[in-house]
């Protein structure tokens, strides 16, 4: 039995009036397969060229672009990735105070790919009640990141599968 990603995939690719759908699937898939399956290292590097070709401005893939503008909105990060492989190796310790910028970073990334998809339902409409309320978006993805990452931290703490409803919950209360 195929798996549910490539029937979706043969069905879109069928379908030759909407590339775009295509192509967005398959920016999606890119972003769960270079999430899942490359090691930190490679992850970061990401990071790093990403923000290079998009300072630069140098042509970008849409994953490229994604990137590169989280990261112009975070200036604090810009010396660190500028310093290339030295960062690469960096171990951030809570204890000390330090955070990983690439671990906030891709909380922004996750969360806009769930504000693009609207999963879970609902998201997208709570986000945008805060955003009139906040009006800033770098603000309002903030609030609602200390919501997926202690959605995140409770999943892996309990092993188990991340408890969309009580994200929802918790982002309703926002």
């Amino acid at each position: 039995m195929a798996p549910a990603w490539l029937k979706i995939y043969a069905n879109i690719s069928t379908n030759q009036k909407q590339p775009e759908l295509l192509q967005s699937f398959l920016n999606r898939f890119r972003v769960y397969f270079m999430i899942f399956s490359q090691n930190r290292d490679e992850l970061r590097q990401f990071y790093i060229s990403s923000w290079e070709k998009y300072r630069d401005k140098r042509p970008l893939e849409a994953l490229e672009k994604q990137v590169g503008e989280v990261v112009a909105m975070h200036s604090e990060y810009h010396a660190f990735l500028e310093q290339g492989e030295d960062t690469l190796a960096k171990d951030f310790t809570p204890e000390l105070g330090e955070s990983n910028p690439f671990m906030h970073m891709g909380l922004h990334l996750g969360l806009r790919e769930q504000l693009s998809v609207n999963r879970p339902v609902g998201i997208t409409a709570i986000f945008n009640r805060l955003l009139k309320s906040y009006r800033e978006v770098h603000r309002t993805e903030h609030e609602m990141m200390e919501c997926l990452a202690e959605m995140l931290w409770q999943a892996q703490r309990s092993g188990g599968a991340a408890d969309e409803q009580q994200y929802l919950e918790q982002l309703k209360k926002l």
